[in-house]
């Protein structure tokens, strides 16, 4: 009955705040859960296409992406609804694709153990990243935020915050990839969270589909497949509202 958030300190009981608010039903969503949802409803000019070709109508549809954490989930047809499928796919072990990823991850290792795909692939995890690469190179790294970071990255005025970047948008390649091939996601990859938006063509330019199809005897599939940066202003609103559309009796 009790929720709490993993990366929020908020925390809280389901009856409790059903009996205090006065409802008769309450339902809460996974946010990654409810940005899967929106995505019938958005158009093309909430989206913009990195790579691929075309989707395939019907076929399970892939959702990931860095924001305050990396929230993962998926999407399936059931019938004449979609099916939300949340899940804790941020907390995936994440595997270095080269030697610069592997001395990455195995500082971050001996610095805080497990390294999962979000303690990079986030935010935070932007920060962090930028921080290891500064002391891996013996530099003197000044503390600064996440948007900081995407705007020296854009302005070019800062080549760790650029190598940062660049590393976290081939890692991310690396994930959704393997999200897609899980998933077998040829409906599509949709990426949310609010990091990416700020980046705009830089993203578009990076090694994230480079790394998304480097697959190997996979890579062919995965070139079919396109990816979408959501633009949409409050996307997991429209699919918690949504939800209530497609399950009859909540």
């Amino acid at each position: 009955d009790r929720i709490a958030m993993t990366n929020h300190h908020w925390s809280f009981s389901v009856q409790a705040l059903k009996d205090e608010l006065g409802f008769t039903s309450l339902v809460f969503i996974n946010d990654f859960a409810a940005l899967a949802l929106s995505l019938p409803a958005l158009t093309s000019k909430d989206l913009v296409q990195i790579g691929g070709g075309y989707v395939v109508p019907n076929e399970p549809i892939g959702v990931i992406g860095p924001g305050t954490g990396l929230g993962v989930a998926s999407l399936v047809k059931s019938g004449s609804f979609w099916q939300a499928l949340a899940g804790e796919g941020g907390h995936v072990t994440l595997a270095a694709a080269n030697d610069v990823e592997a001395e990455i991850i195995a500082a971050l290792r001996h610095r805080i153990g497990h390294v999962s795909a979000e303690r990079i692939l986030s935010g935070p995890g932007l920060v962090l990243l930028r921080e290891t690469i500064g002391l891996l190179r013996n530099e003197v790294v000044e503390p600064i935020t996440p948007k900081e970071i995407a705007q020296r990255t854009l302005a070019g005025s800062d080549a760790l915050c650029h190598e940062a970047v660049t590393v976290f948008c081939a890692m991310l390649g690396t994930v959704a990839g393997n999200l897609a091939l899980t998933l077998g996601a040829r409906g599509g990859i949709y990426l949310g969270g609010g990091i990416l938006p700020q980046l705009g063509t830089f993203f578009a330019q990076s090694p994230f589909r480079v790394r998304f199809e480097e697959k190997g005897r996979f890579a062919s599939y995965l070139a079919a497949i396109p990816c979408y940066v959501i633009h949409a202003e409050t996307p997991a609103l429209i699919g918690a509202s949504r939800y209530f559309e497609c399950c009859e009796g909540v």
